[in-house]
Order: structure tokens, then sequence, then C-alpha cells
């Protein structure tokens, strides 16, 4: 894998060597994570499509923003098409994680027609709703508000080695702290009250390209009752539970989701269109 920077040093991103009989699968990846949290994806796909992983604004290797309106989910998805039209990519299969799947999510409401497949891995939906979203909005609007007036570092950290958190839970404090450490509080807190901001709408129903959602049967995060709404309202969407697994799966079950993608890719790629 190589590695790239878009528009001086905006856009981190890592790529493999594009060959063009070989489909291409591009990676989003959720809150305070970063590129390097699909580094066991790289390793098992790369020699079979093209690879690109990257790191979503503010976090990772990528350039920060000082303000909330700069962590809209819509910015992280124009970034994304920004990033893929320098890269002359035109048809992929879009996998995400976390926060990443809001990304392709909104994504999709304007581009899908470059997308061959939709794969999501513990999609970070319907935060917003109910309950919770009623007692989460509130707090984050507070330490949003004392975020904004503390110091802003500027400078991009790097990237966390998360071969030394696998097998954790989403709440280990020693993994949490690498990441939020990592990315900076404002980035972090920023980006985490737009996943639960009260108007996001997906128009879920327009979604025609095959979607693949997977998710893990002990998430703490995002139940497993979320998720089978996703995907009563994405028409013809696949879903797999995996068993005992966290919000954490794509890292701690990176062998049960690549054959699972693999399948799914297998099972599709015979209908894609690239025209």
């Amino acid at each position: 894998m190589q590695e790239h920077y878009l528009d001086n040093d905006r856009i981190y991103y890592r790529t493999n060597e594009f060959k063009p009989d070989r489909l291409t699968l591009v990676f989003v990846h959720g809150v305070s994570g970063s590129s390097s949290a699909w580094m066991p994806y790289e390793k098992i796909f790369e020699n079979k499509y093209n690879i690109l992983t990257y790191d979503i604004r503010g976090h990772g290797l990528s350039k920060k923003y000082p303000k909330y309106a700069d962590y809209a989910i819509e910015n992280f998805a124009n970034d994304l098409e920004e990033l893929l039209k320098y890269l002359q990519i035109k048809k992929f299969i879009l996998i995400t994680n976390s926060f990443g799947g809001l990304i392709g999510l909104k994504y999709i409401e304007k581009h899908q027609d470059n997308i061959l497949e939709n794969i999501m891995t513990s999609p970070e939906i319907f935060l917003n709703e109910g309950t919770m979203g009623k007692i989460t909005r509130p707090i984050f609007w507070l330490i949003t508000q004392i975020v904004s007036i503390l110091p802003w570092n500027p400078k991009p950290r790097g990237h966390v080695d998360y071969s030394k958190y696998i097998n954790v839970s989403e709440w280990d404090i020693r993994r949490n702290w690498a990441d939020m450490s990592n990315t900076g509080l404002r980035a972090h807190m920023y980006t985490l009250r737009h996943s639960f901001k009260k108007e996001q709408e997906y128009a879920l129903q327009n979604i025609s390209v095959p979607t693949l959602i997977i998710h893990g049967e002990k998430d703490g995060m995002v139940p497993v009752k979320n998720i089978l709404s996703l995907k009563e309202k994405i028409p013809n969407a696949e879903m797999i539970i995996i068993p005992n697994a966290t919000h954490d799966s794509a890292r701690n079950n990176s062998k049960e989701i690549s054959e699972a993608i693999e399948s799914f890719i297998d099972k599709n790629k015979a209908n894609f269109k690239f025209s």
C-alpha cells in the first residue's frame, strides 16, 4: 500500500497498485478512528482488488477544521466524492464502518450510480431518534460549546495501531483514549454531535444498489433493533448478525467480515454495471 495526500495534506489516503481489470473497494472509517482501522482488510484484499482507504476530515493525518459546521455529514460525503473524482474512480464497492455508514448513506443520496455495492459494518444509525437522542443532544451541545472555547491545535496527529486493541469492547478505556487523544477532543465531539443531529435523513427507501449490513449481536452502542429497522427501510437489503460481536466488530471480527464481503461480491458481481 502506498501513502498519498490530496491538496496539500488536506486528505490523507492509501492505495495499492490500481489495475483496470480489478474491482475497486473503498473503505470509510468511523468517529475518532482512521484508515489504520482497515489495515487487516488491506492485507486480505490488496492482491485481488483495487483498494482505497483514507482518513476522513479531522481524523488521522487529514486536515483538522475548527468549527462545528465543518463536520456536517454532507461535508464528509463531499470529501469522498472529491477524492474519488481526483483518482478517477467511477464505479466501486463502498464499505463503511460506524459513523462512516452515515457518510456512505449521504454520499449515496447524490451519487448512487457510482456504487456497485453498499456494505455497512456496525452503522451508527438512528442514534438521533427516541429517548436516547433527546437525552444526548443537549449533552453534546453543552460539551461542544465548552470545546469551542478551548485552545485548538490544527496539527494532524497520526494513526492508532489497532493491533494493540483486538478483542476489546467499544467501551474499553485504553482504546478510546488512544482514539480520542489521536483525533483531538474538538474533532471527536463535533463529529459525534452531528451523528445525533435530529434532522438527519438519508432517503433510505431510494437505495437500489445491493446492500449488506453486518452488525455485532452485542453491540453496546447501536442496538440490533436499529439495524433491523435499517434493513426494513432499504429495499432488498441483506443482514448478517455476528454472534457475541460488539460495536468494534470491524476490528475484532475481520475474518468473518472479510469473508462476508467476499461472499456478497461473488453473489452480485455478475450483475454489476460499469457504464
